[in-house]
C-alpha cells in the first residue's frame, strides 16, 4: 500500500495533479511537511501518541480527520482519495465537513480476508460498509475485487471503478540473472523467491513446503520480509519450526525487508517467484516479478487471477496444496525452454501496467467527481 500511494502520487504530480498526502505522525522528530517532488507533498498529522498499535488507531480517526481539515483550509483540495479502511473513515468525516467528493481504495477487505481464514473483527467490516455507503467512487484494483465489493458488501456497481496499479519499469525490468547473483553473492543453484510480510495471510509456510517437495535438492528459498501484524512473530517462529522439521535450514535464507528500489536485484536473481497468499486484492509482487521476467506461481485469488496468465506467464494454483506448487516449479526448473517462454511472456504482459496510465485514468476520474453532485452518505 505504501508503494501504491507513493508511486501514484508521484505519477499524478507529474501529470499536473497537485497531491498532498496526509499520514499520521509516528515519531516526534518528523517535520510538519516534506516536499517529495514538485506537486507532491507529505503532511504529518498528530493524532494520538506517536507509538500506537495498529489495533488502537481507530480511536484516533476523528483527531486525524480534524488535523487534515485544518490543513485543507489552506490547501483547498478538490477531491479526497482515502487509502485503507481507517483512512476511509477519516475521509467520510472530511467529505461531510468539507463537502468534497470521496474516492476510496481499500487494498484489503475484512470479509474477503475472513473467507480466506484470516480473522478480522466484524467492527472493521461494518466500518468498511459505512465508507462504501458514503464514497462517491470505490476504486478496485482488479475485476475480482470489484466482484467482492458487490458480493460481500452490496456495493453499488455504478460507484465502482477498476483502476489497476502500475509498476516502475525504470526499476523493475529484465536484467542479467548472473549479474544479480554476483551482486548478491550467490551461486547458480535454483532459487525460489518469496517477497512480502511474514504473516499467515501471505502463505510463507506454503513456500517452505514447496521447497521441501522439489526434485532439485540443491534448490534454495529466499524469504525477503519481516514479521507483520499481531500474528507476525508467531508466524515467524512457526515457519522456522517448519524449516527445521524438513531439514531445510541450510536451504532457506531469511532476508530483512529491503528498500523498494533494491528488490529488482532479488527478482532478477530468482528462477521462480512464489505468491501463495490466501487473498490478494492485486498482488504487486507478482507484477514486479513479471516485469523482471521471472515466472510466478501464485494462488488463484483476487487480482492474481488477472496478473498471472496460467501456462503463459506463470501458473495459478486453486488450492493450498504445496504439491501443486512443487509440480509447476519442477516443470519450470526442468525445462529451460519453458522457463524462457514464461519469462518473455511475463515481461511483455507487465509492460501493459504503468503508473502513468493509472494516474491518467484517475486524473479524469477526479475531474469528473469534482463536477458531480455529491453522493449521499447513508
Amino acid at each position: 500500500m505504501n508503494v501504491y500511494v507513493r508511486e501514484l502520487a508521484s505519477s499524478l504530480a507529474q501529470a499536473g495533479v497537485i497531491c498532498r498526502v496526509y499520514v499520521r505522525r509516528w515519531t516526534d522528530d518528523l517535520p510538519k511537511m516534506v516536499a517529495v517532488e514538485p506537486g507532491f507533498e507529505v503532511v504529518h498529522i498528530s493524532a494520538g501518541p506517536t507509538s500506537l498499535a495498529k489495533e488502537d488507531l481507530i480511536d484516533h480517526v476523528q483527531e486525524f480527520a480534524d488535523g487534515v481539515a485544518d490543513d485543507a483550509i489552506e490547501f483547498k483540495p478538490d477531491v479526497i482519495h482515502a487509502n485503507y479502511w481507517l483512512s476511509g473513515l477519516a475521509g467520510r468525516i472530511l467529505k461531510q465537513r468539507l463537502e468534497l467528493p470521496l474516492l476510496t481504495t481499500f487494498h484489503t477487505l475484512a470479509r474477503v480476508k475472513a473467507v480466506a481464514g484470516d480473522f478480522e473483527p466484524e467492527s472493521r467490516a461494518r466500518a468498511e460498509i459505512e465508507v462504501i455507503s458514503c464514497a462517491d467512487t470505490v476504486l478496485a484494483n482488479a475485476t475480482a475485487e470489484a466482484e467482492q465489493l458487490i458480493e460481500y458488501y452490496d456495493a453499488d456497481p455504478e460507484r465502482i471503478e477498476i483502476v489497476p496499479p502500475g509498476v516502475d519499469h525504470a526499476l523493475f525490468s529484465v536484467g542479467s540473472q548472473a549479474g544479480a547473483r554476483w551482486a548478491l553473492g550467490t551461486g547458480d543453484e535454483p532459487i525460489l523467491l518469496f517477497i512480502g510480510r511474514i504473516q499467515p495471510l501471505k502463505g510463507v509456510d506454503v513456500a517452505v513446503e514447496t521447497l521441501a517437495r522439489l526434485e532439485r535438492r540443491d534448490a534454495r528459498l529466499w524469504i525477503v520480509g519481516g514479521a507483520s501484524g499481531m500474528e507476525g512473530n508467531t508466524e515467524v517462529q512457526r515457519v522456522y519450526d517448519l524449516i527445521e522439521s524438513h531439514n531445510l535450514t541450510d536451504r532457506v535464507e531469511f532476508i530483512a525487508p529491503q528498500p523498494h528500489h533494491l528488490l529488482s536485484t532479488f527478482y532478477r536473481a530468482a528462477d521462480i517467484c512464489l505468491v501463495p497468499s490466501r487473498s490478494e486484492s492485486f498482488g504487486l509482487v507478482a507484477l514486479e516479478a513479471a516485469a523482471c521476467g521471472v515466472p510466478t506461481i501464485a494462488s488463484a485469488v483476487g487480482g492474481l487471477l488477472t496478473l498471472v496468465e496460467h501456462g503463459h506467464t506463470g501458473y495459478l494454483v486453486d488450492s493450498r496444496d504445496p504439491e501443486e506448487y512443487a509440480t509447476w516449479a519442477n516443470n519450470i526448473l526442468a525445462d529451460p525452454v519453458l522457463a524462457r517462454r514464461l519469462s518473455i511472456s511475463a515481461a511483455a504482459r507487465a509492460r501493459t501496467y504503468t503508473w502513468s496510465t493509472s494516474a491518467a485514468r484517475l486524473r479524469r476520474l477526479y475531474e469528473d467527481l469534482a463536477s458531480r453532485t455529491l453522493a449521499p452518505c447513508d
